[in-house]
């Protein structure tokens, strides 16, 4: 049998840190077959690994152990299910769990992973798509996202992840209540392979057993989309950062001259460029550095959002904006703001979370057409910006 194409998932969580996966080809089942339930030992042929991931023994028994690897059954596409697994880490620190759904190319795909270092805090436990390899969860934070737990140092716990349609339940110890309750998956793939993965940190996987459950009708659970959000907007491909000149606007033959894809903000109105392209992974120097913020960071991408706002008179209007991780706004080709929220760089616990209230701009508008541009760069964590017009002043 020929070698299996490499799928890479950016899995970077808070550290940027990518895990490259390795599938076998994909056998698909009819959707009118049995429901299908599997047992896989840690020494099965069914495991495909990547990285540090090997068979092994722990407290006198039997099972996977990842540090900075993965582990992905072959020959297999789950869409609804129930996942059981027992964990244990004596890790102080590290990011482990189970990706789902991961897509056929690799580039997409849902991940849900715990935090021994944040036992306890609101963010003990994450849930972030994966999008065009980029991990989204500056993007996509707080419930739904995020939840507190209490994760066990060293002994074993059980883990349960339920997946029905666009929704999924995480339980951990706990079997009766979930800890994490994923309203909207964001990914959008319907079906994709499953993989056990930690970023870092010494984690062993037992007793695992995944069970296929009937598809669920496929309901998305969307927020409200608030007044004042600007929903229509054009995207320009994506650009080295750091051989273009951010604080510039574009010229009128540049604009002119640009393939400009038109895209809808989502609710609550988030635009998630990395929906629309593919992710970069750039060496972030101030990760581990603080004074190294100011210096230019390559890999760094950058793609021009443009969109038209209709005044019916002179005025000034009040923006909000998230953003991540590096924007400059301009107004009918004049620069106004310039700003960076990236993880790590306003101080170095910063997490670089978006919503719209991370910054306030005054828009000093023209009766009839303005257009507004930004020019969003990614540096990871995910790739995206919301904006939203206050109510104007009567």
């Amino acid at each position: 049998m020929s070698q299996a194409p490499r799928r890479t998932i950016a899995l970077a969580g808070p550290y940027l840190v990518a895990v490259l996966i390795w599938l076998a080809p994909i056998q698909t089942y009819a959707q009118n077959s049995t429901a299908l339930s599997l047992s896989i030992p840690p020494d099965s042929p069914r495991w495909e690994f990547e990285g540090q991931a090997k068979a092994a023994e722990y407290q006198g028994r039997s099972c996977l152990y990842l540090d900075g690897g993965a582990a992905t059954l072959k020959d297999f596409e789950m869409r609804d299910g129930v996942i059981d697994v027992d964990v244990a880490t004596p890790a102080k620190r590290g990011f482990f769990g189970v990706q789902f759904r991961i897509a056929s190319d690799g580039k997409n795909a849902e991940w849900v992973y715990l935090r021994q270092h944040k036992s306890g805090l609101t963010d003990a436990m994450q849930y972030t798509p994966v999008l065009n390899t980029g991990l989204n969860w500056q993007i996509y934070s707080g419930p739904g996202f995020t939840g507190a737990v209490d994760i066990p140092k060293d002994v074993w716990f059980h883990m349960r992840l339920e997946v029905v349609g666009a929704q999924a339940k995480l339980f951990v110890k706990d079997m009766d209540t979930p800890a994490l309750v994923m309203n909207d998956l964001k990914s959008g793939v319907q079906k994709g392979a499953v993989a056990l993965a930690a970023l870092t940190g010494a984690t062993y996987f037992s007793n695992f057993e995944l069970r296929e459950t009937p598809a669920a009708p496929w309901e998305r659970h969307h927020p409200p989309m608030p007044p004042g959000t600007l929903i229509k907007w054009s995207l320009s491909p994506s650009y080295d950062a750091l051989v273009r000149n951010l604080e510039r606007p574009l010229s009128q033959s540049e604009r002119e001259s640009i393939k400009w894809e038109d895209v809808e903000a989502e609710p609550p109105g988030f635009v998630a460029i990395n929906r629309y392209r593919e992710s970069p992974h750039p060496r972030v120097t101030f990760a581990n550095d603080f004074s190294k913020r100011l210096d230019p960071q390559p890999g760094m991408k950058v793609v021009y959002a443009r969109t038209s706002i209709v005044s019916d008179r002179d005025e000034v209007r009040k923006l909000y904006l998230g953003y991540s991780d590096d924007v400059s706004v301009f107004l009918n080709g004049r620069i106004l703001y310039r700003g960076r929220s990236a993880q790590n760089f306003r101080d170095p616990g910063f997490l670089g979370i978006m919503n719209p209230e991370n910054d306030a701009i005054y828009l000093t508008l023209k009766k009839g057409r303005n257009e507004l541009t930004l020019a969003v760069s990614e540096l990871g964590g995910g790739w995206g910006f919301i904006c939203r017009l206050a109510e104007p002043e009567k």
